[in-house]
């Protein structure tokens, strides 16, 4: 069976469409050249998504590089911050700004246009309210982390890290919105742009602050927060500015202030969603530190943990692309095409799965020396690596349904999917098989691996049963009932 019989029948079991309907597409565009489109359509889009994911995370390489220059209890100090911050905040303000990949690509593909911005400004002005008491956890995370039981040394660092990183909470916020804003329109090549440009921004930023001011290893949190703070406003500066956004940014609007419970009710679910997946990788991390010859395991689990980070660029860049293809096309009332940009994302993520899975099993036992150039820590970070490109593999296709999830506006399923898929199923395996079963480290990774398997078939069975003509209509309700609610307003 070929890819287009495989993608014909995986259509008809994502979408009834009715019989004439599609008899007169087909008759319109053949399967393959809509295949081909779709294709290179979500290429163009997932590059410079892909590239903007790696310099982000880059910028975390560069404080950590610069930090662990400073001494061991900077780094231990900043790398518990930096945990801290996305746990409590950044993982928060991703989450709930996802939903606007519901909201503004629904709104792009129902070419209600104009609505975008105000998806926009009500995101920004939830985000940044929910931030306030968020800066106040953050001001405290020295005490909160002392309490907690953490060393109090590392975390009176820590601390001193965090309130530094306040800023970068707001920034963040206004960047999120902007970038969802600007990637549900097809419009990323701004993203690459203003990231690249913040990136090298931070190089110098980092070098100055830390070793030529008296912040020492704090310099790296304030460098970050201005980092953060130039990204956001070059995107800002550009949806402002730019003849590419005239249609979707139409000025601050009071219409922004109506509609915030509908907005919330996504949001919400969607924060829920992220962190909880986020929270998981970072439980299993501590987990680590009450295993037998703990400064071995956390090592190892930190370079895999870090490596899988890095790899998941790819996947996330799709996830993003295919949220973004999914809610244009059931704005714009296609439902079959969302469904072959649905077939098209998990084709290239499986591709791309096989590959760097391959690619980090052939390399296992050089790998561990970028980090580290004790034998044993190599060792072991080579036998953790064929545990890791497993859980890639499952990772592509889970990322690219949560997705899907979102474009179509179901973050509340998906929401207790994570939920059961990592609380119940993933981290349970994990500290079975690390503590009872004293498998260590590598069985707290097969438990990660359960989850996103688990993850992935529960999310792919939702998306199958899902009737998407139903979705159709729920998107134009959604777009249509908040033009009339706008306007009304106005």
């Amino acid at each position: 069976m070929d890819f287009e019989e495989q993608t014909t029948g995986l259509e008809s079991a994502l979408i009834q469409v009715p019989q004439e309907q599609s008899l007169l597409s087909r008759k319109q565009v053949p399967v393959k050249d809509e295949i081909v489109e779709e294709v290179k359509k979500q290429l163009l889009l997932a590059g410079p998504l892909v590239a903007s994911n790696f310099l982000l995370f880059g910028m975390q390489l560069i404080s950590v590089m610069y930090v662990g220059h400073v001494g061991e209890l900077a780094l231990a100090g900043a790398s518990m911050a930096t945990s801290f911050a996305s746990v409590t905040g950044l993982s928060l303000t991703r989450g709930m700004g996802s939903a606007l990949d519901t909201f503004c690509g629904q709104s792009y593909g129902a070419k209600q246009y104009h609505m975008l911005g105000i998806h926009m400004q009500r995101a920004m002005l939830v985000l940044l309210l929910v931030n306030l008491p968020l800066a106040f956890v953050w001001a405290n995370a020295g005490r909160i982390l002392e309490f907690l039981g953490q060393d109090p040394e590392i975390s009176a660092a820590a601390g001193n890290y965090a309130c530094l990183l306040i800023p970068s909470l707001f920034a963040y916020a206004i960047l999120e919105s902007h970038a969802r804003f600007l990637q549900t329109q097809n419009n990323v090549v701004p993203l690459i742009v203003s990231t690249g440009a913040a990136t090298l921004v931070h190089l110098l930023n980092c070098w100055v602050l830390v070793y030529k001011t008296s912040l020492g290893y704090r310099g790296a949190a304030l460098a970050t927060s201005v980092t953060y703070s130039i990204n956001a406003l070059l995107l800002a500066l550009y949806v402002r500015v730019s003849p590419s956004c005239k249609l979707t940014w139409t000025g601050f609007s009071k219409e922004a202030f109506h509609g915030i419970p509908n907005f919330l009710k996504l949001s919400i679910p969607s924060a829920v969603m992220v962190s909880l997946e986020v929270w998981s990788f970072e439980m299993i991390v501590l987990l680590s530190g009450f295993l037998p010859n703990p400064k071995l395991e956390t090592s190892a689990l930190s370079i895999s943990f870090n490596t899988c980070l890095m790899v998941y660029m790819i996947p996330l860049a799709f996830s993003g692309t295919v949220s973004t293809r999914v809610s244009n096309q059931l704005g714009a009332g296609q439902p079959r095409m969302a469904c072959i940009a649905i077939c098209v994302a998990l084709s290239i993520v499986v591709t791309e799965g096989i590959v760097a899975a391959a690619v980090m099993i052939l390399a296992r036992n050089v790998w561990g020396y970028c980090y580290s150039s004790e034998k044993e820590v190599v060792k072991y970070v080579g036998e953790m690596l064929i545990f890791v490109a497993l859980s890639h593999f499952f990772d592509g296709p889970q990322s690219v349904l949560s997705g899907v999830i979102r474009g179509s506006g179901q973050q509340k399923i998906g929401a207790y999917v994570n939920l059961g898929a990592y609380y119940l199923i993933g981290i349970p395996t994990a500290v079975l098989l690390a503590f009872v079963q004293q498998i260590g480290g590598k069985g707290l990774w097969i438990g990660i691996i359960m989850a996103l398997f688990v993850q992935a078939l529960s999310l792919a069975i939702i998306v199958i049963c899902t009737d998407w003509e139903k979705e159709v209509k729920k998107a134009s309700d959604r777009v249509f009932n908040r033009v009339t609610v706008a306007e009304s307003s106005s």
